[in-house]
């Protein structure tokens, strides 16, 4: 059995994690603090909080903008859920906008298309681990005061122009989701440069509370401001993101080899489309697209016969699920190459530990039809 995804965890990982569970400790504790800390230095970002998932630190983001009912945020079309989500619950409205049919990622041209006096953000997803055109991104968000918020979830350790992705737009947000490059079981950060958003999502992150455990003199003393949320992690989460924070350097350069593994191997077959190779992608998964759809559904039939791990992100675009399409009511001839990347794309596995004769394996397999 090949899995599609697998961590390591160390019997002295394992025990830092014991020693926090049984020291009664389990929130606000050094592991913390350390984590935050080992992402600032690896990313290069001023500031970075821990939070409950990628969503929380999502929603946070939307939520130092101060979003209306009539405000717009632009989302991709293609992505979890939880991207567009997170402007809906601030009451402002999702505008979707299609994607690149190769890279997964927003369409530049159609965000330009998009924009209306109502847009107040964009909301962009590194997928797959492959960066956004950043540096055309960057010149629509001047052009048209649109404020941009980053979904790194797929992208710790992905750089565009040797600069960590997250650091472009008003905050980066991160997931540490079991499938992720590393994992909290569920978890996630937010970084940002600006010492601002910074103090103000620490603050709606824990309730609205005014002062956290080491600015209160004596417990119970604070004040809220603001309807804050709980969105906190906790310490014993923290140290196990901690321990994989500190050798991911490691774990991502065996991600780049394996995806040299898969492009070398699959590179002749004709009938699917392979993802480029760049030394800036992290490769969280490794995305190949079929030109038929059928034989994407025989592979799939052949991996399970077989039992090797895959997934696919995402099958049904985001205007297609009943919620977006009830509520906008978007037609069958809307975001096509968002619906036709979803039904073509597969997701492999990439993880440390996948060894070199099941990477061989499974593009034998997909070479076979």
């Amino acid at each position: 059995m090949i899995s599609f995804n697998r961590h390591s965890f160390t019997d002295k990982e394992l025990g830092i994690v014991k020693k926090i569970i049984k020291s009664g400790w389990l929130a606000h504790g050094e592991y913390s603090k350390k984590f935050e800390d080992e992402i600032v230095k690896f990313t290069g970002a001023k500031y970075c909080t821990l939070v409950s998932s990628c969503t929380a630190a999502l929603h946070l983001a939307c939520l130092t903008l101060d979003l209306k009912k009539d405000d717009e945020v632009l989302v991709p079309a293609m992505t979890h859920t939880a991207t567009s989500h997170v402007v809906e619950y601030t009451g402002a409205k999702a505008i979707f906008v299609d994607v690149n049919f190769v890279t997964g990622n927003i369409n530049i041209e159609e965000i330009k298309k998009k924009i209306t006096k109502k847009t107040r953000a964009l909301i962009i997803v590194h997928m797959a681990g492959k960066s956004c055109e950043l540096d055309k991104i960057l010149k629509i968000c001047k052009k048209n005061n649109i404020k941009l918020i980053e979904d790194c979830a797929h992208a710790l350790g992905t750089t565009f122009n040797q600069k960590h992705v997250g650091n472009f737009g008003l905050a980066g947000c991160f997931s540490f989701y079991p499938t992720k490059q590393i994992t909290t079981g569920e978890g996630g950060a937010l970084i940002t440069n600006d010492s601002k958003i910074y103090k103000k999502v620490k603050i709606l992150k824990a309730f609205g509370i005014d002062k956290d455990l080491s600015q209160r003199k004596k417990p119970g003393e604070y004040n809220v401001n603001s309807l804050g949320y709980n969105y906190r992690m906790t310490d014993f989460q923290a140290a196990l993101g901690y321990c994989q924070m500190i050798k991911y350097k490691q774990n991502l350069q065996k991600r780049k080899n394996i995806a040299k593994q898969y492009i070398n191997l699959l590179k002749k077959n004709k009938n699917i489309i392979l993802p480029s190779y760049s030394s800036e992608d992290s490769f969280f998964i490794f995305q190949i697209i079929f030109k038929n759809k059928n034989k994407k559904k025989q592979i799939m039939k052949k991996f399970k016969l077989y039992k090797i791990g895959f997934s696919v992100h995402y099958e049904r675009a985001l205007p297609d699920m009943s919620y977006y399409k009830k509520k906008y009511n978007f037609g069958k001839k809307e975001f096509i190459c968002s619906k036709n990347y979803g039904k073509q794309i597969i997701s492999l596995p990439v993880y440390p530990d996948l060894k070199k004769k099941e990477i061989v394996k499974i593009c034998e397999l997909i070479n076979s039809l």
